[in-house]
């Protein structure tokens, strides 16, 4: 075979071989990613069943009260398949207040692996319930993300950012509530029974910014309405002097009756 085909074929059996990897078997993530530290401590003790902390750089903290011993976490893609979410500084919570790593979990028989559609989540042998949290990727200004448990869920936003102004801000599912602490935002459910939640959010400078700019595209457009206006008269004024818009009538075409008619 010709020299220079052997490398093109060479990649493309290295590509094909790791898609196949991906797409047919699970991976376990490294301990340095299960084991490293959270941004902030995690809010253990809550009164929702998902509580969810969105950070400045477009990332979030979760928690979830787990109704038994597993969870896949997961983003549906916009097709209807999933992809599995990044997660790294894992933590199992037992019912006692006793807080484990993710290599924890591992060595006292649960599971921590990751495959192309999903992360599969086992606590260790002979719990049941518990919580788990994890710390993932977002997107600047949106969250959005599967329900994984049912039940009450609460939000908290960075500081300064709201929901409240429609376009910039909105909510999904419905039937929340916003509570304010200090410069932050709080939106909860009482109790979520749709797919998803998401949360689109601005800050509030982002509303002065826009305000700004719409008053200056509304001064451009009466300031060129008038320019175009003064334009026209001018044009018609000089049409009026070169006689050009006076009105003039052929006898012929005069309504008069022929003389001695009338």
């Amino acid at each position: 075979m010709n020299r220079r085909y052997l490398i093109p074929l060479a990649l493309a059996a290295l590509a094909l071989t790791a898609g196949c990897a991906g797409l047919l078997g699970s991976q376990p993530i490294s301990d340095e990613r299960l084991d490293e530290e959270p941004p902030s401590p995690y809010v253990w003790d809550n009164d929702v069943d998902a509580h969810i902390t969105i950070t400045e750089n477009a990332r979030f903290q979760a928690v979830y009260r787990l109704d038994d011993g597993s969870m896949e976490l997961f983003r549906r893609d916009g097709f209807g398949g999933r992809n599995a979410i990044p997660v790294s500084a894992v933590r199992y919570r037992y019912s006692n207040g006793t807080v484990i790593t993710g290599t924890e979990i591992r060595e006292r028989g649960g599971e921590i692996d990751r495959s192309r559609s999903r992360v599969s989540v086992t606590t260790p042998n002979g719990t049941d319930g518990g919580q788990l949290a994890f710390t993932s990727s977002s997107t600047p200004k949106r969250f959005a993300l599967p329900a994984f448990v049912n039940g009450s869920y609460a939000v908290v936003l960075p500081p300064n950012r709201r929901v409240e102004v429609f376009p910039f801000g909105t909510v999904d599912p419905g039937g929340y509530e916003v509570i304010s602490e200090g410069d932050q935002r709080i939106i909860r459910w009482e109790s979520v029974e749709a797919d998803a939640i998401s949360v689109q959010f601005y800050l509030q400078r982002d509303l002065t910014i826009f305000g700004g700019a719409a008053a200056v595209l509304v001064a451009v457009g009466l300031g060129g309405a008038f320019y175009y206006k003064r334009r026209i008269e001018a044009l018609r004024k000089r049409r009026e002097e070169l006689g050009l818009d006076v009105d003039t009538e052929d006898d012929e075409f005069r309504d008069d009756p022929p003389p001695g008619m009338g």
